[in-house]
């Protein structure tokens, strides 16, 4: 099995080895320049990466992924820690190869002690600084009263001030928050812009965004929208909704295909990433499309944890 960690703040996951433009060309390099990236899109170019299928997902520095085929200087790769129906291992999608590094046999994030970063950037003090994303997750070294250093996929050691991180024992011993936090942890990325594919601070899709704020509460879920609801505890809408549940919604006012899902807020409110040229937002159901299109709801968080 051929072991790879992102090493770049932020790894676009593409459709094809061919799929980006050249104006993209700032999302494919080492080191990227999301921002850049970003500023540089065109409404228009934006939602090409959707309409013209060029973007499947992202991944996060320290990630790890499974490269299966090298082509052109990209590598096919999966991604176990976002489940998809599109293969059983793990998110499939193309990454190109200087954006990944061997994983060494010492990384280990799921038994020993992880630095995860909590707010939406923090900034990694090494040789040259980085400025990574919220939920970003790396091996811990050691720590003091000021700073928190930890291992870095080149092998290297970096550093974060103690402000914008948090500790765990490890990856898989993560606290389980309730749905009040899977709000809470939402709230901080009002005004966001939508990202297609998006499974970062700097921009989420609607499922990269419910996806994220689940993963912040200690649960992995699946990445896309139609996967998120067929799992989880299945809710009645009319009865048993509660803040932090997933909603969904589905075209012909909910009996046709599952296209969009948000974070249900409470009060009859929607928290969610809506669509190419729209912000992260809180928005009441009634009187909206989303009214006639909700379709399911789903738990992922543990009520017994409340």
């Amino acid at each position: 099995m051929d072991r790879r960690l992102v090493n770049v703040a932020v790894a676009t996951v593409w459709t094809s080895y061919d799929s980006p433009r050249e104006i993209d060309w700032d999302a494919v390099t080492n080191p990227v320049d999301i921002p850049a990236w970003l500023h540089r899109l065109t409404y228009e170019t934006r939602l090409g990466l959707c309409n013209d299928n060029l973007v499947q997902s992202q991944v996060l520095y320290g990630q790890e992924v499974i490269v299966t085929e090298e082509a052109k200087g990209w590598a096919h790769v999966i991604v176990p820690e976002q489940p998809s129906s599109k293969n059983p291992s793990g998110y499939p999608g193309w990454i190109p190869m200087v954006q990944l590094t061997q994983c060494p046999d010492e990384w280990n994030i799921h038994d020993g002690p992880v630095v995860v970063v909590a707010k939406p950037k923090a900034t990694l003090h090494t040789n040259v600084d980085m400025e990574l994303s919220y939920q970003t997750i790396l091996p811990l070294v050691w720590e003091d009263d000021q700073k928190v250093v930890v291992k870095t996929p080149d092998g290297s050691q970096g550093r974060f001030d103690w402000k914008d991180v948090m500790i765990s024992e490890s990856l898989d011993s993560r606290y389980k928050g309730t749905g009040l936090d899977i709000v809470s942890c939402g709230e901080q990325f009002i005004g966001l812009p939508y990202l297609w594919g998006g499974m970062s601070s700097y921009g989420y899709d609607c499922s990269g965004f419910s996806y994220s704020m689940c993963k912040a509460n200690g649960y992995i879920i699946p990445r896309d929208a139609h996967d998120q609801a067929k799992s989880g505890k299945e809710i009645d809408i009319a009865s048993d909704l509660q803040p932090g549940d997933l909603v969904f919604f589905a075209h012909e006012e909910g009996k046709g295909k599952i296209h969009h899902v948000g974070i249900y807020y409470g009060d009859g409110k929607l928290l969610h990433s809506p669509n190419t040229g729209k912000t992260i937002e809180i928005i009441p159901l009634v009187g909206t499309i989303y009214e006639k299109e909700l379709c399911a709801a789903r738990r992922y968080w543990l009520e017994t944890e409340a």
